[in-house]
């Protein structure tokens, strides 16, 4: 994996938190986003570990460079705050998630797998409230989810696509419809083909893009967070 951050100090604390770890390797670090795309096309590293606010170019411009010349390349946004604008902008960038800078050194090693295996990491909490004060939600007024452009989902599927909303996983799903977990991921494989989204952080900012749900109706307000 590539560290990137500005600090010194900073870098040089995740490689060491990490380097314990015999299932992580840390192949390089980098000071600005600028810096993190030249690494890591030499080094060509399975995941990106991405500060945001960093100078010359930020986290969400590299982000987007990488997603554009590395796709393979998967990124997991580190932010200091909890509501953060650019985090968002990193998601819709291309981030595969993000967590907050002072995730216990556990969550960020799971995280780091979770995001290399092809998930997206997100605690359900942070994105419900980062989407409830940064991404705009039409009116009330406006046409339903199927009308704007989420390729005619079924009701089951916007059904699921509201429950991923909130923060269920696919086990909490699968009990809360009453169907199998291999159900719910036919569902979901299904709407995000439809949504043209690439993961769960994706779909999340689309429903409240469209207006499935909205702050209210989430659950940012539930204790604690995880994978989405």
């Amino acid at each position: 994996m590539l560290i990137v951050d500005d600090q010194p100090l900073v870098r040089r604390g995740l490689s060491l938190i990490l380097s314990p770890d015999p299932t992580l390797a840390v192949v390089g670090e980098a000071e600005d986003g600028e810096r993190a795309v030249a690494a890591a096309l030499r080094l060509r590293p399975d995941v990106v570990v991405m500060d945001i606010r960093m100078p010359v170019l930020d986290g969400v411009g590299a982000t987007e460079e990488l997603a554009r010349v590395l796709p393979g390349c998967r990124v997991l946004a580190l932010s200091t705050f909890d509501m953060d604008e650019y985090v968002v902008a990193a998601l819709r960038a291309g981030a595969h998630g993000f967590l907050p800078k002072d995730v216990s050194p556990e969550d960020l090693g799971a995280a780091i797998r979770t995001v290399h295996a092809g998930e997206a990491v997100v605690a359900p909490r942070l994105l419900t409230r980062l989407i409830s004060a940064y991404v705009r939600t039409p009116a009330a007024a406006s046409p339903p989810p199927a009308a704007v452009g989420t390729g005619e989902l079924t009701p089951r599927e916007v059904e699921v696509w509201r429950l991923i909303a909130t923060g269920l996983d696919n086990t909490a799903i699968s009990l809360a419809l009453d169907i199998s977990v291999s159900t719910v991921k036919n569902y979901i494989t299904s709407i995000f083909g439809k949504l043209e989204v690439r993961d769960r952080a994706q779909a999340v900012i689309a429903a409240y893009e469209s207006g499935l749900v909205t702050a209210r109706t989430g659950n940012g307000d539930r204790a604690g967070g995880g994978v989405l």
